[in-house]
């Protein structure tokens, strides 16, 4: 917790810098992600409420959250990254 300190040189405090990072940069997260997800077969759909991607793997909700990398759900082992999960889809994909 930086309690409200400016960060130096900027005037503004850290949090503000943080959610401006994240403004600029999420929605390319969240495009490359989707089109990851959606190369393996899958229609991730953007949930704005939990700024999540969705899609069904396995007949279970999977989870992914672009912007720290974790993804979850009852078909796949929780976890940080997007080839952490690409790697999980390859290898326990049972729609064949």
């Amino acid at each position: 917790n930086y309690g409200g300190r400016v960060m130096s040189g900027t005037g503004k405090e850290y949090g503000e810098i943080m959610r401006e990072i994240r403004m600029a940069n999420e929605p390319q997260r969240i495009t490359y992600a989707a089109n990851k997800i959606r190369a393996l077969g899958f229609e991730p759909k953007y949930n704005e409420g939990n700024k999540g991607l969705e899609f069904i793997f396995n007949n279970e909700l999977v989870l992914f959250y672009p912007w720290t990398g974790w993804a979850t759900g009852k078909s796949i082992k929780d976890g940080r990254g997007l080839n952490h999960l690409i790697k999980q889809i390859k290898s326990h994909d049972n729609r064949n």
